[in-house]
């Protein structure tokens, strides 16, 4: 395959980035998105050029590294994948892939194809954790009935990989789908019973001050989530901080 890539270069988070063009050839179609970029890299050190910075870790869809806006969808042009898991069969001989980082206030661009996604970490630092009883007369977390109902709901919150894909895809740059999963997997268990007030005013006081936008219920961040996180979470999450906000108001 020949393609033309698209691809935005920008030297640091404070200089002015651009589309750049690059020809690439002799790219076989079960290549992953990722092998077909490591090939270019290869090519421009080799011509002594710097390689196009981006993210990338385990390659398996689990990390969620890999952010990247191509063709204008986040990961690219397949559903329920991320980047990492792109085949270059989804793309025509000749076509050309313009790829960008992803765009959002609250993910300032560090290099290239690379966001500051730290953001994320403070949220989570604000309140998706569990206090853990120490005293010597813990009880095992498996002897503690759940309702399969629940149980399922909470795993399928959890397969939130925190990629930011719903925050490329959403026109406000919001992080509700991503904050309501890790609410929604804690509250949904007993163990994340104790902190559900105070868990889910801190993440969602966290995440307005990051400066992610509002949601407006558009529904793109659950189509482009490469793990299907249901918007469901989200109207979970409102109910939480209704409810936590009328009770500290008392």
């Amino acid at each position: 395959m020949k393609l033309n890539l698209k691809i935005w270069r920008q030297a640091n988070k404070d200089a002015k980035g651009k589309m750049v063009d690059y020809p690439i050839d002799g790219i076989e179609p079960d290549m992953s998105f990722l092998e077909m970029m490591d090939v270019l890299n290869e090519g421009l050190i080799t011509k002594g050029e710097e390689p196009v910075a981006f993210d990338h870790d385990c390659r398996e869809g689990i990390c969620g590294m890999c952010s990247m806006h191509i063709n204008g969808r986040p990961h690219g042009p397949d559903d329920a994948v991320t980047t990492c898991q792109l085949h270059m069969r989804k793309f025509k001989d000749g076509e050309t892939i313009h790829i960008e980082p992803w765009r959002a206030k609250a993910f300032p661009v560090l290099k290239d194809l690379i966001v500051d996604r730290s953001a994320f970490d403070r949220i989570i630092q604000a309140g998706g954790y569990v206090n853990v009883n120490t005293s010597g007369r813990t009880i095992d977390a498996n002897a503690i009935p759940i309702p399969k109902v629940n149980a399922d709901l909470a795993f399928e919150a959890a397969t939130c990989i925190g990629c930011g894909a719903c925050v490329a895809a959403c026109k406000n740059a919001s992080a509700m789908l991503f904050v309501s999963a890790k609410v929604s997997q804690l509250d949904l268990l007993p163990q994340g019973k104790v902190e559900s007030d105070t868990r889910v005013l801190n993440m969602v006081a966290q995440m307005d001050k990051e400066g992610f936008g509002n949601c407006t219920n558009t529904g793109a961040c659950e189509a482009e989530c490469p793990k299907g996180i249901s918007l469901t979470n989200i109207a979970r999450m409102n109910r939480l901080y209704l409810g936590a906000s009328l009770i500290s108001e008392q």
